[in-house]
């Protein structure tokens, strides 16, 4: 199982201007082009997923010179899952991906592993609900991790 492309650029995006404003420039707005050369990703393809966040009230933007966006929210009130949401990437564990009432089976049955993966999704969904950008930022991602035994 893999996160998307469009839910990892977006995050990578979100976290990038989340530490630009954090870091004394939290008066203006951000350009994507610097989002785009600092992260090394496509500008046109930012575009799309900022047109997406900010139709989710993830971002706000502002026109004309020294236009950009900003966060709607701080960084410690925006969860990573409501990034990956905005884009239009859920993680789907199981293979009938929630979109049948019944399983995956052709019968309309649940496969042995349903649960196994159905509960593996719900894990990675909490998780990523209890991140927010700014865990990311300071880098207090690793100490949400359990210790193996």
């Amino acid at each position: 199982m893999q996160l998307g492309a469009k839910a990892r650029y977006a995050v990578m995006a979100m976290t990038d201007l989340a530490r630009t404003l954090r870091d004394g420039e939290a008066c203006r707005a951000v350009s994507l082009a610097e989002i785009a050369a600092r992260q090394e990703l496509s500008l046109p393809y930012l575009e799309q997923l900022f047109a997406r966040l900010r139709r989710a009230g993830l971002v706000v933007s502002a026109r004309g010179p020294g236009g950009g966006y900003r966060l709607a929210n701080s960084a410690a009130e925006t969860p990573i899952a409501a990034i990956v949401e905005a884009v239009d990437e859920p993680i789907h564990a199981v293979r009938c991906g929630g979109e049948k009432p019944g399983g995956c089976m052709s019968t309309g049955a649940r496969c042995l592993t349903h649960d196994l993966w159905d509960g593996l999704g719900s894990e990675i969904d909490r998780y990523l609900r209890s991140v927010s950008l700014e865990d990311v930022i300071e880098r207090r991602v690793k100490s949400r991790v359990p210790e193996a035994a």
